[in-house]
């Protein structure tokens, strides 16, 4: 398992996003846990509403405080890197594994 790239109380996450699903969720990883995570979107990609929903989730589903995720890279591209503020990589990984089996 190799974790996204960590500094102390952040770490970048990759992300798959796909827009205009049914429902907002994450769905799971593609490849090894710590690869790309895949997250639905019921946001339309047009002015960043998917990408602002993909921060809200995640931030959600972390348990972090409002603006601790943010899109970095892949602002119009289905393939994001998002740096997350608040935690680090091993307590990203298990929130999201706890996230992924409710």
């Amino acid at each position: 398992m190799k974790p996204p790239n960590d500094v102390p109380h952040q770490c970048q996450l990759r992300v798959k996003v796909v827009p205009g699903a049914s429902r907002t969720k994450v769905a799971g990883w593609l490849g090894p846990v710590g690869g790309e995570l895949k997250v639905t979107v019921a946001a339309v990609p047009e002015r960043g509403r998917a990408n602002a929903e993909v921060e809200r989730l995640l931030e959600k589903v972390l348990g972090l405080k409002k603006g601790s995720a943010s899109v970095s890279a892949g602002l119009t591209s289905p393939h994001k890197v998002l740096i997350i503020s608040g935690i680090n990589s091993g307590e990203l990984i298990e929130r999201l594994a706890a996230a992924l089996v409710n």
